[in-house]
C-alpha cells in the first residue's frame, strides 16, 4: 500500500513534535478514536526518542517516518534509521511485579510500545533499522 504521508528529518529532539503531528493526523484520517490516537502518539514518541538518543551514538543521522493503511484493516507507522543495529524486540520484558526501586533501569519504553500497539515488527535491511508499529482499525 502507498504511504499516506512520510517525512525524513535529522534525528534530533527538535523534530519530535513535527513527527508526532504527522502520525497523529494520519491516524485521524483513518478514523481512529481519540484514545487510540493518544496510544499511537505515546508509542511513536517512545520509539523516536530512543532513536534520537541512541541510534547514532552522538553522530549526525536521519530518521524517516511514514504512515500507511492496509486494506482498511491496519494502520502502520514505519520508522527507519541508519543507526547502529538494534532490535528492540530482543529486550526482555521488565518484571513489573518488582518494586520500582528493584527494577533494572531501561526497557520500559519498549515494553510500553509493545503493550500499546497491536503488533510491533522489527527488521534490519542492509544498514537500516526498520520498526513498524501496527494498529488494527476497528470497523
Amino acid at each position: 500500500m502507498e504511504a499516506l504521508s512520510e517525512i525524513r528529518v535529522p534525528a534530533k529532539l527538535d523534530h519530535l513534535h513535527t513527527l508526532i503531528d504527522l502520525v497523529s493526523n494520519c491516524a485521524k484520517e483513518q478514523g481512529l478514536s481519540g484514545k487510540r490516537i493518544n496510544e499511537i502518539e505515546i508509542a511513536t514518541e517512545e520509539a523516536l526518542v530512543n532513536i534520537f538518543r541512541y541510534a547514532y551514538q552522538g553522530q549526525e543521522g536521519d530518521v524517516e517516518i511514514s504512515c500507511r493503511a492496509e486494506h482498511g484493516k491496519t494502520f502502520i507507522i514505519r520508522i527507519i534509521d541508519a543507526g547502529m543495529a538494534f532490535n528492540p524486540l530482543s529486550l526482555a520484558e521488565p518484571d513489573t511485579t518488582l518494586d520500582i526501586s528493584e527494577r533494572q533501569i531501561g526497557g520500559v519504553g519498549v515494553f510500553l510500545i509493545r503493550k500499546l500497539m497491536d503488533d510491533v515488527i522489527y527488521r534490519r535491511d542492509g544498514d537500516k533499522n526498520i520498526l513498524e508499529l501496527v494498529v488494527n482499525i476497528e470497523v
